[in-house]
């Protein structure tokens, strides 16, 4: 039977369903922009290996109105979010790490939404919910790119339905591929992706154990790190707080990681428990950093433009910054406010961040590869004892918690780039700044400005001009930004705590909620900083 192909225009289209590709749907929805977003897939998540949402990010999906929705997704608040270092679950612990639970966990200074655990098959559907799927949104599954050619002023791209077979021809203004480590697009636009770190084969077998979490009793955690041998010294973690596990086994050709999922599964475990495997799915572990993010009308978002191991838990995370990121220079272009170099420094700005994850998130998988396993840390006598006492004294010295909270990581994120204006408080371009910090560059510091609001809630449709003081030049940043057709919106703010965490009198914050500028009064012509902070200058 013979299809015959349908036309359609849009502003943006994404390639690619996952996570980051709705991400940065749901911020071109905010922003209002006009795309289509297609998944070969079904929609459907068999294996959920995503289970915790970064705090950046969480703070991200406030602005879009779904943090509470992916907080009260289903996972139990009562359930502890603990990490521990055991010989085996339910044997003998040597560390814990505690960290509370969603409920009695102490609010954090820093953000006004700690990370949540939220597994990919709760998430997935959620963000496609919100998204819209097709016919009555522009999310349109089993749909797969064939091929495309980009014009002076547009992308072409052919797709086919895999529902029916039918063809689809999608004419857009920008095409951005949020699709994969694989990433066809990226190999299309010929994009080179080097290896910086060994590649790494691993098994994870997902597996329901009814019972485990009722024997476990207070011994539960979220985390918990077995101390067997080369390939069965991975985390095994809770993903809905119930009855579903995964367990991470490294393949590294020993005979053990070549054994069967439920063999495996029961070694991992102290005790006999009901135990059904579910899925056991071999994946590899990149470390890549795409060249270019940016090709003529093509981006590369998330896992097509980085790859990196799961240790921290900062690879999704980093791709819906970068989908933060891009979703508001997009919309500026097709606003037509953007200047000439708006949309390149979105590789200028995301590119060093994805190198820094990179190595953080290695360091903790070295960590974990590094640390030996004695023998002696199984047996029941003083030896073990003695052996795990000495285990417990390591973990202590070699910084694990960092793997699980370093908010550095996910706050102290600075853009150094060509549409951020340094201060004369800035040591150095390379200066690294605090958690929270209102340095140029940096992610707008949160503050509580009454019950429930935060400064971040201020950010986001345009560019936000926080006054701590009076200005009689404020009129004229106003006009100068309206001359240009820029979004500003002004406020002032008298809370102490706010203005000491801000610094200076003045703050510009981009639509990210990332500071642009700041100074002790406003410039008395403010067309240059207006030309800077959208690209033009």
């Amino acid at each position: 039977m013979v299809h015959m192909s349908t036309t359609y225009e849009t502003d943006v289209l994404i390639v690619g369903g996952g996570p980051v590709g709705m991400a940065l749907a749901l911020d071109l929805n905010y922003r209002d922009v006009n795309f289509m977003i297609i998944d070969a897939g079904d929609g459907s998540v068999s294996h959920p290996k995503v289970s915790t949402i970064g705090p950046r990010s969480m703070e991200i999906f406030r602005r879009w109105g779904v943090a509470d929705k992916i907080r009260n997704a289903g996972w139990p608040g009562s359930y502890p979010l603990d990490v521990a270092w055991v010989t085996k679950v339910g044997g003998h612990e040597m560390y814990r790490l505690n960290r509370g639970t969603a409920e009695d966990r102490p609010p954090p200074a820093h953000t006004p939404e700690p990370d949540q655990i939220c597994p990919a098959h709760w998430l997935n559907p959620l963000l496609m919910h919100e998204v819209g799927i097709h016919p009555d949104g522009p999310m349109r599954i089993r749909c797969q790119l064939d091929g495309f050619v980009q014009a002076d002023d547009h992308v072409r791209a052919t797709i086919t339905n895999r529902a029916d077979g039918s063809a689809l021809m999608v004419q857009a203004r920008f095409m951005v591929a949020c699709d994969g480590a694989a990433s066809p697009v990226r190999k299309a636009c010929d994009i080179a992706s080097p290896t910086r770190h060994e590649t790494r084969v691993f098994r994870n077998i997902l597996f329901r154990a009814p019972l485990l979490k009722e024997q476990l009793g207070p011994r539960n955690a979220l985390v918990y790190f077995p101390m067997l041998s080369s390939s069965l010294r991975f985390p095994m973690r809770a993903i809905d707080g119930r009855a579903l596990y995964n367990l991470v086994v490294g393949v590294d050709g020993s005979a053990q990681s070549t054994q069967p999922a439920l063999s495996l599964v029961t070694n991992a475990i102290a005790f006999d428990t009901p135990l059904e495997v579910l899925f056991d799915s071999e994946w590899y572990l990149t470390h890549r950093v795409a060249e270019q993010f940016r090709v003529g009308r093509v981006f590369l978002v998330g896992d097509a433009a980085h790859t990196l191991s799961p240790s921290g838990g900062f690879g999704m995370s980093t791709g819906i910054a970068g989908a933060a990121d891009l979703g508001w220079k997009l919309a500026a272009e097709l606003d037509g406010w953007a200047g000439s170099r708006l949309l390149d420094t979105y590789e200028e700005e995301r590119r060093p961040i994805a190198v820094e994850s990179l190595e953080e998130a290695n360091l903790n998988l070295v960590r974990t590869l590094r640390r030996e396993l004695p023998p002696d840390l199984h047996r029941d006598s003083p030896e073990g004892e003695r052996a795990r006492a000495e285990m417990a004294e390591r973990l202590e010295r070699s910084d694990v918690p960092r793997e699980f909270d370093t908010p550095r990581t996910h706050f102290g994120v600075r853009y150094l780039s060509s549409i951020t204006v340094p201060d004369q408080r800035t040591k150095s371009p390379d200066s690294s700044p605090s958690v929270q910090s209102a340095v140029p560059g940096s992610r707008a510091p949160h503050a509580w400005l009454r019950a429930g609001v935060s400064t971040l809630d201020l950010f986001g449709r345009g560019f936000f001009l926080l006054c701590f003081d009076e200005s009689d030049r404020r009129a004229g940043v106003e006009r100068a930004f309206a001359d240009r057709r820029v979004p500003l919106e002004t406020t002032g703010c008298r809370d102490v705590k706010t203005t000491k965490l801000y610094e200076y009198p003045f703050v510009l914050v981009r639509p990210d909620g990332h500071v642009a500028w700041r100074g002790n009064d406003l410039p008395l012509d403010a067309n240059w900083l207006v030309d800077k902070v959208r690209g033009a200058g």
